[in-house]
């Protein structure tokens, strides 16, 4: 939708691109927005497993080159990979993005593997529950909480379910996949958008992201958890044009 520079935009773990709500009629005013249901989620079919290196594959070979790819959360985690395999993006905008989404020796700026391992479990028993309790840790630390609760839970099923296989993979994503030692290969001008309480993604993997990537600045949004479209849209967007405008 819209015209003007091409901006891609990839949604988090179990949503869809629907998530991006209102938002995307005002960016639609100056971009050309590709919004994107990732393999598995929303109308999109899952063909495979769902993998990182699969996924960014995919996307590479379904939209135009030069892009602008804003991703949030596991989106943005696919955005930096897909930046450092190559795939020809003009610039990144990470949104909640952790390059190591867990805990590890020496890194504490993540989740602990046992909560997220706990999730994987619960997804093989029941993975509508299990998606509605995920929802309570990103509206967690946001001064618009519960706002931002209900729209998560009111767009969450609106295209569907995931399929649990997508799922599943998007988790092993999120466990496993450590691209710390790769963000000095992105060379693309990058925006970080850091929710300041954001407690899935804290304001250090922010921090740490932008002093590794040569061309990355930081933007923190006061009050903000790990959704900052959600809960802070006017300064969202207003961080996300004044990147743009050079």
């Amino acid at each position: 939708m819209g015209a003007g520079r091409a901006l891609v935009m990839l949604h988090g773990w179990g949503m869809h691109g629907g998530i991006w709500g209102s938002i995307t009629t005002r960016l639609a005013q100056q971009f050309q927005l590709h919004i994107v249901d990732l393999p598995g989620h929303g109308r999109s079919s899952l063909e495979g497993e769902f993998t990182l290196d699969r996924v960014v594959e995919r996307l590479a070979a379904s939209l135009p080159e030069e892009a602008i790819w804003l991703g949030w959360s596991l989106g943005g985690r696919i955005a930096m990979a897909a930046a450092v395999a190559g795939v020809p993006i003009s610039r990144l905008i990470l949104v909640g993005a952790n390059p190591c989404f867990t805990k590890r020796e020496g890194w504490s700026h993540g989740m602990d593997d046992e909560l997220l391992g706990q999730f994987a479990e619960q997804l093989r028993d029941d993975c509508r529950a299990t998606l509605l309790r995920f929802l309570v840790l990103q509206s967690r630390g946001s001064e618009q909480g519960r706002e931002e609760m209900r729209t998560l839970r009111g767009e969450l099923f609106s295209r569907g379910e995931p399929t649990p296989a997508a799922l599943a993979g998007g988790l092993e994503v999120l466990r496993h996949a450590d691209l710390r030692a790769d963000l000095s290969r992105i060379n693309q001008p990058t925006l970080v958008i850091q929710g300041e309480n954001d407690t899935l993604a804290p304001l250090g993997a922010g921090e740490y992201t932008c002093s590794e990537i040569p061309t990355a600045q930081l933007s923190v949004i006061a009050g903000a958890g790990h959704a900052p479209f959600l809960s802070h849209p006017d300064a969202f967007i207003a961080a996300i044009k004044e990147f743009l405008s050079d």
